[in-house]
């Protein structure tokens, strides 16, 4: 476990809400864009809490079976290796499913049991049921936004966790979040959060995604290294976004004005 606190720049009563679910043993469903924080939170939840984090970035070929375990031959006998999930249920970890409804049909299945009232984990290949420890905290995240209608959670998987929704900071603190992570001076970083909000208020670009903390952060990161600014936000920003030439062209036309 990290020795220095994750920097978090807290925003509401999150803190509090997951600090309440943890100790009622509730799992937690943190919902948002990409990029606003949900896995940094996780991560100064952890350390606030004093719990080891597994984290999953679960994708479309994540299975069950990579969260719970398999067998493996090792030299001439088979045997049983844990997988993340089963040894966060063992020792009592958080583990933590960023973007879970990326993950395969399985993996919802895999994790019923641990989300209402048994909290125990079902081990087919070893046909054993786990108990999880006291300690165990499921933790998921979610992007409501990304590919809407193809990567939905169902109602019935949802209702077993608490939620938080993520957004984007209000530009006070986005500035500040930038000058923490980035060491710029706060008048450039200023400038970054202007062309984030401009970006994310031109919905008629289309962009299946808009600007996240994260982008704004890489650009601040590459500015403070020294290259110059409009390219930083181009390379950083704006090329990330698109490649549509036409929306790119208007995307670099609007940054070089605010930076």
């Amino acid at each position: 476990m990290s020795t220095t606190a994750p920097y978090y720049h807290s925003t509401g009563k999150e803190e509090e809400v997951f600090e309440h679910a943890c100790r009622n043993k509730i799992p937690i469903l943190l919902k948002g864009p990409t990029g606003t924080g949900k896995s940094r939170f996780v991560e100064y939840m952890a350390y606030k809490l004093n719990k080891k984090l597994l984290t999953i970035s679960c994708h479309e070929e994540t299975s069950s079976t990579d969260l719970v375990g398999r067998f493996i031959l090792k030299g001439a006998e088979t045997t049983w290796l844990d997988g993340p999930l089963t040894t966060a249920v063992k020792e009592g970890f958080i583990i933590y499913l960023d973007e879970i409804a990326e993950a395969r049909p399985d993996v919802i299945v895999a994790i019923h049991s641990l989300t209402d009232h048994r909290r125990e984990l079902f081990v087919d290949k070893l046909g054993k049921t786990f108990k999880a420890h006291e300690d165990f905290m499921l933790v998921a995240s979610f992007n409501p936004g990304y590919q809407r209608g193809f990567k939905e959670l169902k109602p019935s998987t949802r209702q077993r966790f608490v939620a938080l929704t993520f957004n984007y900071p209000e530009a006070d603190h986005e500035t500040e979040i930038l000058v923490n992570e980035t060491k710029l001076e706060g008048s450039v970083a200023k400038k970054l959060v202007a062309i984030g909000g401009k970006i994310r208020n031109l919905t008629e670009l289309g962009l299946t995604e808009t600007v996240s903390t994260r982008l704004l952060v890489d650009a601040g990161k590459l500015i403070h290294s020294g290259l110059p600014k409009r390219l930083s936000v181009r390379v950083a920003v704006n090329e990330p976004l698109t490649d549509d030439p036409e929306v790119l062209a208007a995307l670099n036309d609007l940054s070089d004005l605010l930076i």
